[in-house]
């Protein structure tokens, strides 16, 4: 064993780069939360319950990262190469960092997170990982351990610690707990040992293996058993060794592939798992082989398993009520997540109504409160309805749960609908709160609600009143009146929402330019069910037509004729109101002896302004009577917006 004295003068020729920051205590996070970290990697992470402060390493980028319990970064401490281990002094008020870059542990005082001493270990001692035990920090270097010991006038470090266990020079993992004094436990991954300290160093008491190779290890705070990352042949989970003798004992159980194990001050056990598709953290009781809790990390990134846990990146506050963990995603993007109430169960609450019932009659819901340690009979649970009389939920009588865990209770409901009992547990020591819900359709009245003008047919342009009438309803008067044209480009649109009057009824204009659908909208109430009436009025089109290149008109019997010669072409111009893609159809009939005979019908397109003009060929030849009319057909003229429609017939007759 080699013994050194660092010079006070050496010890305080503090070379870092810091960042100022006035510490403050926050309140508890009401929930789970999570924060991106910026940084390239994380070699350890620890909580400080005094300040409410987490701190994590970057050896990657050399500096440590301090934030607040919701991972708001609150101060960033560079000049630190390669820094991995951290450790907090038994009052909290320096934070120890172990810079492998540059051989030498670093305090920061933690109430101004400011960097304060230096302390160089020597040439080739490049530190690891940290533990603080009865006043001195113990520090693993390439396979072996010392310890740094700042009580007297001039710091003394210790090396070459580790006896006879023969630890490999891949680096060292140390664990020691403040309630177990004097004993630190060193491993390399595979070897373990256990130590008792003493103020000139460590005396092997015990010495094996994990097993397997692990990441993390730490110690009970009853000092009976060590914990590591991953058992031996106890299958995926976190292993247990007596610290008496290393013999194993049985695993707590968690997902492939364990990576970070971490002990509460209440002996609650904290296993982590680089796992993809599996949760990633996993909480124990002392002793209890079945999990209270597991968290499973969202996936962030673009692979398909969710982001996993950083080996080791497991830390809990000293109160237990959060653990603190750093999860990573396949970008490189790391995250801070402080998962809460992690020593409590996460009871369910089901809850199950009928699925119908009757207004104003008694129905009865049941449910039950279940978590992995069942809660005491008469445990207390609330209990909401909420419905359209009571949008925000009325109380209903507490219910008790019996000792299964099962409940029920009656209630009639006074409104219909869509009614919802929702029942809640508030939560213990050992459990969360709960929430459980299920929905009732609920009958309610049938109303009477009519509307006019069902099938009538308009001329074009015609306003028409539409008159929708409402019967008997509980408080809602209110109806609305909806057109909607045919046609994809016209919407439907609201014409009128309000309040019937004292006779029942309201109304609402339509310019019927089109077919229409028109539509009476009630939306019910807590006792009569919303009901909807629609008819379809019908509109025709606005069509004329006019004849032209006649020498006169002139009756011939009782009919006024158009009178053409009989080498003359007549021209027949018809104006329609417009409508892309819409045509106009010409029928044409010949008088023979007493009797009109159907001739020709043909569809022409009507030009953007609506009109077209068609020329007949002359008949070369006297005394031919012809009648001819422009029509619009719905469904043949193109479109379906509007009424069939015909003009009158024109009369033309041939002379000389």
């Amino acid at each position: 064993m080699r013994t050194r004295s660092i010079s006070t003068a050496t010890a305080l020729a503090v070379l870092f780069g810091s960042a100022a920051l006035a510490v403050g205590t926050a309140g508890p996070a009401a929930a789970d939360s999570a924060r991106i970290l910026p940084v390239k990697s994380v070699g350890d992470l620890v909580v400080d319950g005094l300040h409410q402060r987490v701190y994590v390493s970057d050896p990657t980028s050399g500096k440590i990262l301090i934030t607040d319990y919701s991972g708001t970064v609150k101060a960033t401490l560079t000049g630190m190469p390669g820094v991995t281990g951290l450790a907090l002094s038994a009052d909290s008020s320096l934070l120890y960092g172990a810079v492998k870059g540059d051989d030498r542990i670093v305090t920061v005082d933690t109430q101004t997170a400011t960097p304060t001493l230096s302390y160089p270990l020597g040439n080739d001692v490049d530190p690891t990982d940290l533990e603080v035990v009865d006043g001195r920090v113990w520090f693993s270097y390439d396979g072996n351990f010392g310890s740094l010991d700042t009580s007297g006038a001039e710091p003394v470090v210790h090396l070459d610690q580790r006896g006879d266990l023969g630890l490999s020079n891949s680096g060292g993992l140390l664990a020691a707990d403040p309630s177990v004094p004097g004993v630190l436990v060193a491993s390399d991954g595979y070897s373990v040992g256990v130590y008792d300290l003493t103020a000139d160093g460590a005396t092997l008491r015990t010495k094996g293996s994990t097993g397997t190779t692990v990441k993390q290890i730490d110690l009970t705070p009853d000092g009976k058993q060590i914990l590591t990352s991953w058992g031996g042949s106890g299958g995926y989970g976190v292993g247990v060794l007596s610290a008496a003798d290393l013999t194993a004992q049985p695993n707590y159980p968690t997902e492939p592939y364990p990576n970070a194990v971490r002990v509460a001050p209440d002996g609650s056990v904290a296993g982590g798992s680089d796992s993809w598709y599996e949760p990633d953290v996993h909480i124990f009781k002392p002793g209890d082989l079945k999990p209270t809790r597991e968290y499973d990390f969202p996936n962030t990134g673009n692979s398909s398993g969710s982001d996993t846990l950083v080996d080791g990146a497991l830390a809990w506050a000293p109160d237990s009520s959060r653990i603190f963990a750093v999860s990573v995603n396949d970008s490189g993007v790391f995250t801070l997540r402080a998962l809460t109430d992690p020593t409590k169960e996460l009871p369910t609450l089901t809850v199950t109504a009928p699925s119908k019932s009757d207004r104003a009659k008694k129905l009865t819901v049941t449910g039950k409160l279940a978590s992995k340690t069942l809660l005491p009979a008469g445990t207390s649970l609330k209990v909401t309805r909420t419905d359209l009389d009571s949008p925000n939920g009325k109380a209903l009588p507490v219910v008790k749960t019996k000792a299964n865990g099962t409940f029920s209770f009656t209630d009639t409901p006074p409104a219909g609908g869509k009614v919802t009992y929702k029942v809640t547990f508030a939560g213990d020591q050992a459990h969360t709160a709960a929430a459980g819900s299920d929905a009732v359709t609920v009958s309610r009245a049938s109303t009477k609600l009519s509307l006019n003008n069902k099938g009538k047919v308009y001329s074009y342009g015609k306003d028409v009143k539409f008159t929708a009438h409402l019967g008997t309803t509980y408080k809602n008067r209110s109806v609305e009146i909806w057109a909607n044209p045919f046609g994809a480009d016209k919407p439907n649109k609201l014409l009128k929402s309000g309040k019937v009057n004292s006779h029942g009824d309201i109304a609402a204009w339509v310019d019927m330019t089109r077919d229409m659908d028109v539509t009476a909208v009630f939306k019910g109430d807590s006792r009569y069910a919303p009901k909807t009436v629609k008819v379809t009025a019908y509109a025709k089109v606005k069509v004329s037509v006019a004849v032209s290149k006649h020498y006169k008109t002139g009756k011939i019997g009782s009919r006024t004729y158009y009178w053409f010669h009989k080498n003359t072409s007549p021209l027949f111009t018809t104006t329609m109101s417009y409508y892309p893609g819409r045509q106009e159809r010409l029928d044409l009939e010949v008088y023979y002896q007493g009797t009109w005979y159907d001739a020709d019908s043909e569809y022409f397109s009507l030009g953007t302004n609506g009109k077209v003009a068609v020329t007949l060929p002359a008949p070369g030849e006297s005394g031919i009577k012809v009648r001819m009319r422009s029509a619009y057909i719905n469904g043949s003229s193109g479109d379906s917006v509007n009424s069939t429609t015909y003009t009158g017939w024109k009369y033309l007759y041939f002379s000389n």
